[in-house]
């Protein structure tokens, strides 16, 4: 039962925050954030969202950015979602490179 509701949560955080970061990247031109999953804990309290950048070669300067800023994220999630959770959890962000590797190793077997 715990287990759905996590689901359900950490489903509806993905869709906010990749709203979130839709609006904020709309403005520079050439950039896209997606979020490609999140993780809520037992507790509700801590949303782990993987984030995939385009291009690769800004996304480090794009999640300091992010990290930066992340209070402010984290007020626009709870003014989205501050009807359906009781608690707005604290976010943390990760670079997704699962589609990098993907295309390093179709590099390797075309070789």
């Amino acid at each position: 039962m715990q287990e759905t509701r996590q689901n359900r949560i950490a489903r509806m955080l993905q869709k906010e925050l990749a709203e979130i970061f839709q609006s904020q990247t709309r403005m520079m031109r050439g950039v896209m954030v997606s979020v490609t999953r999140t993780k809520v804990s037992p507790d509700l309290g801590i949303c782990t969202a993987y984030l995939s950048i385009f291009p690769s070669e800004r996304a480090q300067e794009l999640m300091d950015n992010i990290n930066k800023n992340e209070k402010s994220i984290r007020y626009e999630l709870g003014t989205r979602i501050r009807n359906q959770v009781r608690i707005i959890p604290e976010l943390r962000f990760f670079i997704d490179d699962s589609l990098d590797y993907i295309e390093h190793i179709d590099q390797l077997l075309g070789k």
